[in-house]
């Protein structure tokens, strides 16, 4: 049990990152209907920048050398650009949401592979036979979701390009990017894939955006709530944890947001989704779970 504030901090981070990083779908659902997709990210990282600028001259952080502006700017073309861009471009081109989910939550087992080999983080049997549970349950709970739609190639390609964004660039984070201020570091990530998404946006889409009360919300929840504080608790987790164990939360995040879902938007819980979240927890506290006495 957490006997300071830091030790509370640290106990409830991973739960919180959950709660927060599913509350993203249910905040895209609700903008994407007012703007396409890279559009509406540009617009996102847009929002970020200047909200962090405005931080970073009122606290005045150390700035990291060029080696590690490149770092940050490489984090942020692969967590936040080629991963949000991927999903949302996927979800555009035909593929449902549920199956985008299923291909990403293959996230905790590449993530693991890769760890083993370029981080030599040790990932033993109960942490694989915890990692294959999620992948389980993720698909338990996706089943009566999964619609194989009107998918073009590019909706796989972008779904592909996604999961290996979000896994490398996890893993490069891990690497590369502990000792950086964590203020000049999200606002040049969010800079590299800002201008990614605007270069996107300008050749491939209208830039029309219908500017309703509904998608100024989903878009000031996404900045504020998604941008800042599930991707700050991500990296702090990333900081304090091993690589396998921050991903395995991944698969934490469809059943909450189909929880969610079911909460807002009265989408019905099958006993099918309800049993693939409970396999989902039990391989998460497989993956985490330290025995005693070990380090």
């Amino acid at each position: 049990m957490p006997r300071t504030l830091e030790d509370f901090a640290v106990f409830s981070a991973p739960a919180v990152f959950v709660l927060l990083w599913a509350s993203g779908f249910i905040g895209a659902k609700l903008g994407l209907a007012y703007a396409e997709p890279l559009t509406f990210l540009a617009l996102r990282m847009i929002a970020v920048v200047t909200l962090l600028a405005v931080v970073i001259a009122a606290t005045r952080p150390k700035w990291p050398r060029a080696d590690g502006l490149m770092h940050s700017a490489a984090t942020g073309l692969m967590v936040h650009g080629l991963y949000l861009g991927g999903v949302f471009v996927a979800i555009e081109n035909g593929l449902s949401a549920g199956l985008v989910a299923l291909i990403v939550s293959l996230q905790p087992v590449l993530t693991s592979t890769v760890a083993n080999r370029w981080l030599g983080e040790r990932v033993v049997l109960r942490q694989w036979l915890g990692l294959a549970l999620g992948l389980a349950g993720v698909y338990l709970v996706l089943q009566a979701k999964i619609e194989t739609g009107e998918a073009t190639p590019l909706a796989w390609i972008a779904a592909t390009v996604a999961l290996v964004g979000i896994t490398v660039g996890t893993l490069y984070q891990k690497r590369f990017g502990g000792g950086i201020d964590w203020r000049p570091a999200l606002c040049i990530q969010y800079a590299a894939a800002g201008l990614l998404f605007s270069l996107g946006a300008v050749v491939f889409e209208t830039r029309t955006v219908e500017w309703t009360p509904q998608f100024l919300f989903a878009l000031g929840w996404l900045v504020l709530v998604l941008s800042l504080g599930a991707v700050w608790l991500l990296y702090f987790l990333i900081r304090r944890s091993a690589a396998t164990r921050v991903v395995s939360l991944f698969y934490l995040t469809p059943p909450v947001t189909a929880l969610l879902a079911w909460a807002l938007f009265d989408e019905r819980l099958k006993p099918l989704a309800l049993l693939g979240m409970a396999v989902c927890v039990a391989g998460v506290f497989l993956v985490n779970w330290r025995p005693r006495g070990a380090i």
